[in-house]
């Protein structure tokens, strides 16, 4: 599929930064796009969607661009839409609290966010569209199945901060260690600032489908937590945005488009069909 966006960081030159900030903050307004559709946007020629780099294989930089199921999922949005897709890379926490929405900084998140009770008075969610499951990463050499097993043998865990994986650790009793996002939370396993690592298994497998990380690191048990992703939009959202994603994601399921980026993201088939 090839990716009609451009792409927005938050770490860049300050005369780019200065440029996306006016761009991306100067208030949405009510468009007709060429798709026919009237709806709220912060660019009315763009599909503007905020996430949190990297989250392989959700959404991540490789070869100058960026990709990724949720990436893939939101153009089929925005194609849906007849408008370009822009991504805006931002801390978790300014997305899971609705900041980045509510500032006018994108039209909606998509960076596995998991739809919780404790999120809903500051986010509405679209339909889900993934189930998760939490898994445990250590050392090679070393395995761990709970926190329980954590807590037992004294070690440090890491998690990503705002994060399911946070909520698991500090609902069963531990101060872990807080990263930003996990690319820091897996260089701190490497550098052996932690012993553990708490983390969505899609993210784990993507880990370890790289030789080196195969090579040093060992998967462990996981968390069957019963929740979902699902994309975000500030609470008083949109409707017909909110509406044409979730028709987007049901019709991709219906057609087999969903199963095929399943597939291709994370080799194996969904169950959707």
């Amino acid at each position: 599929m090839n990716h009609r966006f451009t792409y927005v960081t938050g770490i860049v030159a300050t005369a780019t930064l200065t440029v996306a900030l006016s761009a991306c903050g100067g208030g949405a307004t009510s468009t007709t796009t060429s798709g026919g559709y009237t709806v709220t946007l912060v660019d009315e020629e763009k599909l503007t969607v905020c996430t949190n780099l990297p989250y392989v294989p959700f959404q991540y930089e490789e070869d100058g661009d960026i990709v990724g199921f949720d990436v893939d999922l939101m153009d089929l949005v925005a194609d849906e839409l007849g408008v370009e897709q822009e991504i805006v890379d931002l801390k978790f926490d300014s997305i899971e609290s609705g900041a980045a929405m509510t500032g006018d900084k994108c039209d909606l998140a998509a960076a596995g966010i998991t739809i919780t009770d404790d999120r809903k008075p500051n986010l509405t969610f679209s339909e889900p569209y993934f189930e998760e499951t939490l898994a445990f990463l250590t050392a090679d050499g070393e395995t761990i199945d709970s926190i329980d097993e954590v807590k037992e043998r004294d070690l440090t865990l890491g998690v990503q901060s705002a994060t399911t994986s946070f909520n698991h650790a500090v609902d069963n009793g531990m101060d872990p260690t807080q990263f930003e996002d996990s690319g820091k939370q897996l260089q701190a396993l490497r550098s052996g600032t932690i012993d553990v690592i708490l983390q969505d298994e899609p993210v784990i497998n993507e880990w370890m489908s790289d030789s080196d990380n195969a090579d040093a690191f060992e998967v462990g048990g996981t968390v069957e937590t019963g929740e979902q992703y699902g994309f975000a939009f500030k609470k008083d959202a949109d409707e017909t945005l909110v509406e044409v994603v979730n028709d987007t994601i049901s019709a991709a399921r219906s057609d087999g488009t969903y199963d095929e980026l399943y597939e291709q993201w994370f080799g194996a088939e969904s169950g959707e069909s």
